[in-house]
């Protein structure tokens, strides 16, 4: 599913979500699923003997772990060896065992964990981990799939890549919500029968949200109260020994900052060299994730018409501000009147607004907003709902991940909800008033997470692992979906945080290709040679 003339869109994801016009509110960007994965397994504790037998035969490696001192309870969990397995495209695969509930480890709950690495090209200094961000997203894809992408040829030399799938996500033990993919198409673009704000719309959305997550209790069972990112902080530092490091190697995109920073705060002693690119801020509540978000999507949006105007194609005038006007009125004239895809979907202005979100993570990405501007103004939405559905992870009418599922899961448990109405009243309007022309924030609040089974006991707290050897956090100035300002914050909470500044647009700094940033971030990974204070690199 692709056009020729435009490359894809970008594919990393971040945390959080934006004040959309949905029906219900769109907490971040990262695609969904129907696939069913098993949830719980027996407890499992591999040991070497018989794969070492076959792995001349087989080409499968053990991992030798690295026999530290752990409590006893956890002891059979950081002494099992991985079996590491050919699995396609020089790539090699394991799956883990983790406790089900790190609190509550050996009680005959546990799940599964899904990796993958592609061995150093030359001789390995150790592991890196990546992970590509959501929550929600694939590790194990990304590492599996595009490892070139993910890192340079430098670091594939020196190190063994490994991505895993967090709890919850992907090929691990994962969140399971809807099995029909009609039923994720009414839950991601049905439109409600009821008129917007009467007491049938309200429960016509509250109805829709209870359904979901009683959807997702059913289906996930126990596994949907421990997905949170605490628990991933700490399966990763099991992945860490049994893979045999002494200390974590990791770069964490977007939401896997979160992981690494959370990680460099709970196992200082056990850091390595960690670059975290695209940083979120620990300390953020759902609405100033929300408000930052919505600022920096509609900064990148007019940022995008402004540089548009100059392209004999542009379907804007030249006046910016009157192209925005465009935009703000398209959005009603959407809702009034949604356009209709062949197995009946409409594009409203919510799906507008996430087509336009999913285009705008990479500037690479711009070519699809004309396309598909130039096309609404012909009643047509196919490279609408093109970017909607790359969002969503639908192809072919079938949803090809759980990512959104995974999403929301995670983020129901790292968040605090806010149910308070004079609140809601209070954060729409800011949110309303710093992003007039792309958000109109549903005045339920996060209505998904209000009904999820499980509260929230996260406490947002600053990170500063003191104690931690250097960390690089990268921001972007105009990233969109985790605001510079983020990075920011986040290098100053480290004690040892080091801030390497990207001038440009989009989400994520080291994919873009930069030398600067990349040689940089390279150097610190390969060497430990750290940049000097208040670096910046011109996009």
């Amino acid at each position: 599913m692709s056009i020729p003339a435009a490359p894809h869109p970008a594919r990393r994801a971040s945390r959080g979500r934006r004040a959309s016009r949905s029906r219900r509110a769109s907490r971040g960007r990262r695609r969904t699923a129907g696939l069913l994965a098993a949830l719980l397994v027996p407890v499992l504790v591999l040991t070497g003997c018989v794969p070492g037998l076959l792995d001349g035969i087989t080409g499968a490696e053990s991992s030798t772990p690295t026999g530290e001192e752990v409590p006893e309870n956890v002891r059979p969990y950081f002494s099992q060896v991985l079996r590491w397995e050919r699995c396609g495209g020089g790539a090699q695969c394991a799956t883990a065992v983790a406790p089900l509930d790190w609190d509550n480890p050996g009680d005959g709950s546990d799940i599964e964990l899904a990796l993958v690495r592609h061995p150093a090209t030359e001789e390995a200094q150790g592991s890196l981990f990546v992970n590509p961000g959501g929550p929600g997203a694939s590790g194990f894809d990304f590492v599996r799939d595009s490892v070139d992408a993910a890192v340079s040829a430098e670091l594939r030399a020196q190190y063994d890549v490994i991505g895993w799938d967090p709890r919850g996500v992907g090929r691990s033990s994962a969140v399971t919500c809807y099995t029909d993919p009609a039923q994720m198409d009414e839950f991601v673009y049905g439109v409600p029968e009821a008129e917007a704000g009467t007491p049938e719309w309200v429960d016509e959305l509250t109805a829709s949200a209870v359904d979901f997550a009683e959807a997702c209790a059913e289906n996930s069972g126990p596994l949907l109260e421990f997905v949170d990112t605490d628990s991933t902080v700490r399966d990763l530092d099991l992945l860490r020994s049994i893979v045999g490091d002494e200390t974590l190697t990791y770069f964490g995109y977007s939401y896997g900052t979160e992981i690494g920073a959370r990680y460099a705060e709970a196992f200082p002693d056990r850091t390595g060299r960690l670059v975290l690119d695209g940083a979120t801020d620990p300390t953020t509540s759902q609405f100033e994730v929300v408000l930052a978000q919505s600022v920096g999507f509609e900064a990148a949006l007019t940022t995008y018409i402004t540089e548009c105007a100059a392209a004999r194609t542009c379907p804007f005038p030249t006046d910016t501000a009157a192209a925005l006007g465009i935009v703000e009125q398209l959005y009603a004239q959407l809702d009034d009147e949604p356009i209709p895809a062949a197995d009946g979907r409409q594009f409203t202005g919510s799906t507008l607004d996430i087509a336009i979100a999913t285009a705008l993570y990479d500037e690479g990405s711009w070519p699809f907003l004309s396309d598909m501007f130039t096309e609404l103004r012909d009643g047509v939405a196919d490279t609408g709902f093109l970017l909607a559905d790359f969002y969503y992870g639908r192809e072919d009418g079938e949803y090809v991940d759980n990512s959104l599922e995974a999403f929301i899961a995670i983020n129901c448990l790292d968040y605090p909800v806010e149910r308070d109405p004079a609140t809601i009243v209070e954060q729409n309007a800011a949110i309303a008033e710093a992003a007039p022309v792309t958000t109109d924030p549903s005045p339920l609040g996060d209505v998904v997470c209000q009904n999820w089974p499980y509260e929230s006991d996260a406490a947002l707290e600053p990170v500063s692992a003191e104690g931690a050897p250097p960390i690089l956090v990268v921001g972007t100035t105009g990233d969109p979906a985790t605001p510079y300002e983020w990075a920011v914050s986040l290098s100053e909470q480290l004690a040892s945080g080091v801030l390497l500044t990207y001038d440009g647009e989009g989400h994520i700094a080291y994919d873009e290709g930069d030398p600067c940033i990349n040689d940089l971030v390279d150097a610190f990974l390969l060497e430990g040679a750290v940049p000097a204070g208040a670096t910046v690199c011109l996009g």
